[in-house]
């Protein structure tokens, strides 16, 4: 499933306007992390990377909004697996994504900022787009 720039758009700027409630934000990263687990170990095997405890909850925090992009499209994320992760970890994720989901790619881009998060963010967004049917 494709998704459009207006279906990314809303989710983002719905994202933007709630995050003056601290409570947003934690329940964004909350639910991911409840629901995606291994993806969750994942991202947090990546702590040197990211900068820390605080790079791995932005990652997750923008995780959660691809995931909720594709819930407002209508479809059902699953609750991805370590092979799920793996099938995705082929080549560079953020071309593979720009070429698969270039509204994603221009989210990701534009939103966060350190590369090695980018490149996290798009593996986990490739790996859920590709359990989309």
């Amino acid at each position: 499933m494709k998704l459009t720039k207006e279906q990314v758009l809303i989710v983002v700027t719905e994202a933007g306007q709630k995050m003056s409630d601290p409570n947003y934000s934690s329940a964004m990263v909350g639910g991911f992390f409840q629901s995606q687990q291994q993806v969750s170990s994942f991202i947090s095997a990546h702590e040197q990377e990211l900068g820390g405890t605080e790079g791995i909850i932005s990652v997750i925090f923008h995780c959660a909004l691809v995931a909720e992009a594709y819930r407002r499209a209508g479809s059902r994320v699953r609750t991805l697996t370590y092979e799920d992760l793996d099938s995705a970890a082929r080549g560079d994720s953020l071309p593979r994504l720009e070429e698969a989901q270039l509204p994603l790619h221009e989210f990701i881009e534009a939103n966060v900022e350190n590369q090695d998060a980018k490149k996290l963010v798009a593996l986990i967004a490739l790996a859920i787009d590709s359990t989309i049917v």
